[in-house]
């Protein structure tokens, strides 16, 4: 089953309508206008305002060279060749380099009419103007992203959790039958989050609105420190002192992974529970000294875990819906 997407489903809207307006304006070449709508319908707000401008500019550019090269050399072929050696790095130079599809075009159109006029350059303005509008009005609208990264928020927060879980557990026992598939899953969740999140950032022409993108950044940095974890928790046996401390805090941080100011309170836990290692005798053997250490890292990895979500500005009230923001 063929599936029409919803950015095909502008586009095809938008290029009959840009050829449509072309002809009742009684435009040369009037199909052009349907062609410049489709190069300018982009992903996102901003890019297609991006696009729009860098087409225009470059097609500026396209009709002053046209004239001076077609008028002051000639209409043939080789003219076409030596006038693009010069304007392709032109617009590459002024950072339109996307418009150079659409301008040939436009140089095309003057080189088939054999001469240069008032009335076909601003033919072309207006084939222009044409296309470039009705691919921004039709793209002004976006469907809204919210519940998709809503679900992405929840769905890393739950693995999260899971992995915390796994990791609490394997310091109780030394043992665990987990094959870890849930780390390649938090990975590509994140990396899908991002980019939907930055997608969502571009869609906002007038307005910052990166919270969620700051999100999974903030995410992705934990998710790296998790990692690190892994190695420390597995030198840390059940049988050593305070062990049992480290799997209580991380099954109690494991429950509380949500959008709560509560980062506080586990940095404080974490401050008493390493003044209770400092305090412990001083190791006498090289293993008991191993011991020590992991457990001490893993402390100081859990703190920069918190730190980074202290430090997170959180959403507002209002996105929440709720009174508190996301700061744990």
């Amino acid at each position: 089953m063929i599936k029409i997407g919803y950015r095909t489903l502008k586009t095809a809207i938008g290029v009959a309508i840009a050829i449509y307006i072309a002809q009742i304006l009684n435009l040369h070449s009037f199909a052009s206008a349907g062609i410049i709508t489709i190069l300018c319908v982009q992903v996102t707000k901003k890019k297609s305002i991006k696009a729009a401008f860098s087409r225009l500019i470059a097609c500026l550019i396209a009709m002053l060279y046209s004239t001076i090269f077609f008028e002051g050399i000639g209409f043939n072929p080789a003219v076409i060749g030596l006038m693009l050696l010069v304007f392709i790095p032109t617009v590459v130079a002024a950072n339109v380099k996307e418009g150079i599809v659409t301008s040939s075009v436009i140089i095309l159109h003057i080189y088939s009419a054999g001469h240069v006029t008032l009335n076909l350059l601003l033919n072309e303005i207006a084939l222009l103007v044409v296309g470039m509008t009705v691919a921004l009005i039709i793209n002004m609208y976006m469907p809204s992203m919210e519940a998709e990264l809503k679900k992405y928020q929840q769905n890393i927060e739950k693995n999260f959790s899971f992995i915390f879980q796994k990791m609490a557990l394997y310091i109780r026992t030394n043992e665990s039958n987990w094959d870890g598939k849930e780390i390649m899953v938090v990975y590509d969740m994140i990396t899908e989050a991002k980019s939907l999140a930055f997608r969502d950032v571009e869609n906002h022409v007038t307005r910052h609105d990166d919270l969620y993108y700051y999100y999974f950044k903030m995410r992705e940095k934990q998710f790296e420190i998790i990692e690190r974890l892994f190695p420390l928790v597995a030198s840390i046996p059940s049988t050593s002192p305070y062990s049992h401390l480290i799997a209580d805090f991380i099954d109690d941080l494991s429950l509380h992974i949500h959008p709560y100011n509560t980062s506080h309170i586990y940095l404080k836990k974490l401050e008493d529970m390493l003044g209770q290692i400092h305090a412990m005798d001083l190791p006498k053997t090289r293993e008991e000294f191993d011991v020590q250490v992991a457990m001490m890292g893993t402390i100081k990895e859990l703190e920069k875990y918190l730190i980074l979500k202290s430090v997170y500005k959180g959403f507002s009230r209002e996105k929440e819906g709720m009174k508190k923001k996301v700061l744990a």
